[in-house]
């Protein structure tokens, strides 16, 4: 299945413009378009990353969140160490 695209206009420095045409002579990318699509993609993919590292961060400093952490392990914790046993038991 084709990806539906858009064309668009971009207005970027000479200098971004220069060296991805090198980057584009290196094979490091097939056209400008690709190595815009490749650049675009990371950066959103870069992005992402950071609001989930933001919300791990923010989950860490929640006392309450820590709180339900705490009784949910303790609540396994039994069934965690009859599995540690039955695997460690000689067949």
């Amino acid at each position: 299945m084709k990806v539906k695209t858009i064309r668009t206009t971009l207005t970027i420095p000479k200098e971004l413009l220069e060296a991805t045409d090198k980057a584009v002579l290196e094979g490091k990318a097939k056209s400008r378009n690709d190595f815009v699509v490749q650049a675009l993609k990371r950066e959103l993919v870069a992005q992402r990353r950071a609001e989930i590292d933001a919300a791990l961060a923010e989950m860490a400093r929640d006392p309450d969140y820590q709180a339900e952490v705490l009784k949910i392990e303790a609540e396994f914790a039994t069934a965690q160490w009859e599995a540690l046993q039955l695997g460690e038991s000689p067949r």
